[in-house]
């Protein structure tokens, strides 16, 4: 069982940035990619971000790509989301999620139910 919880989430303007984390606890978080996924109001959920195991690998959605960034310290359990010049259709619930059925060398999975481990959530709000 692994437990994962976000914070860093809030109130920004336009154009303004916020870091999000995720703290993992159980399981063992160092072979685990981890996926950030958003949810905004009568939406589905759509995936932000993933990053494997060591951080070598990154991908990211069109629609976010060159404002957000991935990261994660595995000596600290945790994965980071960094979002820059934010717009107010970011405004959303962020999650981050693990995969844990993935190997090592496999590949970054983009599909909400592909990941087994969820946290619940961190409100962003942008405003414009």
């Amino acid at each position: 069982q692994v437990h994962l919880v976000e914070s860093g989430g809030g109130l920004v303007q336009a154009g303004g940035s916020l870091r999000l984390s995720c703290a993992a606890s159980g399981g063992t978080f160092v072979s685990y990619a981890m996926g950030w996924f958003r949810q905004a109001p009568g939406k589905e959920r759509e995936f932000v971000a993933a990053i494997n195991w060591n951080g070598a690998k990154t991908t990211y959605t069109d629609s976010m790509k060159g404002r957000v960034t991935i990261s994660r310290d595995n000596a600290k359990n945790t994965v980071y989301l960094q979002m820059n010049s934010l717009k107010p259709e970011d405004t959303a619930v962020y999650y981050c999620a693990t995969d844990i059925r993935t190997p090592v060398w496999g590949s970054l999975r983009r599909r909400s139910d592909q990941y087994d481990y969820w946290g619940q959530g961190t409100q962003v709000t942008v405003s414009s």
